[in-house]
């Protein structure tokens, strides 16, 4: 049994659809937490730790944001904000005089990373695109886990892809209306769950944690 800390109901039911394929039991909990400032890493570490030390048991934390290369990788961290106030319409108005993107490679969806993090910063995104002026855009997802009386482990997924020019869709949560996916011609607002849980960057962080996971008990279980 793992334990989601979340109060965000999108997020349950795109992570238990996630953790059903591999018979792993998920249950979730609305439980504050301060979140420091600094990374999405930063954020997912702290509140795992807080919540795995306050619960006595293991737990998962994520934390996300969407990261727009001709915004200078704004709002990043502080996308819950962002959403919060201007919203999907104010982003679009940032993005006004920003061309169509041409030359956006969307290869290489998906990063693993182990428990060191001394090189990586929210920053830390493919800066070689040509074209600073296009829409390129990145979800980035970052999965804390902890469990009591060991230190949080992350896990990174990302996916690639490019902001819209106007809202579409009523499906997903948040930034999902503008965020448009070459590859399926469509953003993740007009994708079902299951649709944007085959590639979406939460698939990715959730699937590197569950395959650590799983290889982690089976060490365990081989030792005893």
């Amino acid at each position: 049994m793992i334990t989601f800390i979340t109060g965000n109901k999108h997020k349950v039911k795109e992570a238990e659809e996630i953790f059903q394929k591999f018979n792993i039991e998920l249950e979730h909990m609305d439980l504050g937490y301060i979140e420091p400032q600094g990374t999405l890493e930063d954020v997912a570490k702290a509140g795992a730790k807080y919540a795995a030390e306050k619960l006595n048991k293991p737990v998962i934390v994520e934390d996300a944001g969407l990261f727009i290369k001709a915004l200078n990788w704004f709002p990043g961290t502080y996308s819950s904000f962002v959403q919060d106030t201007i919203g999907n319409k104010g982003i679009l108005n940032l993005m006004n005089d920003i061309d169509d993107a041409s030359n956006c490679d969307t290869s290489n969806n998906s990063i693993d990373i182990d428990n060191s993090t001394d090189n990586l910063t929210d920053d830390s995104i493919d800066d070689s695109i040509d074209n600073p002026k296009d829409r390129y855009a990145e979800f980035r997802s970052v999965i804390g886990y902890c469990a009591p009386n060991i230190e949080p482990k992350i896990f990174l997924g990302k996916v690639q892809g490019q902001i819209a020019f106007e809202e579409k869709g009523n499906k997903g949560f948040a930034f999902d209306p503008i965020f448009y996916v070459p590859e399926k011609n469509k953003t993740f607002g007009e994708l079902s769950t299951s649709e944007k849980n085959q590639f979406s960057h939460r698939k990715n962080s959730l699937d590197l944690f569950i395959n650590w996971y799983i290889s982690n008990n089976n060490e365990n279980n081989n030792e005893s």
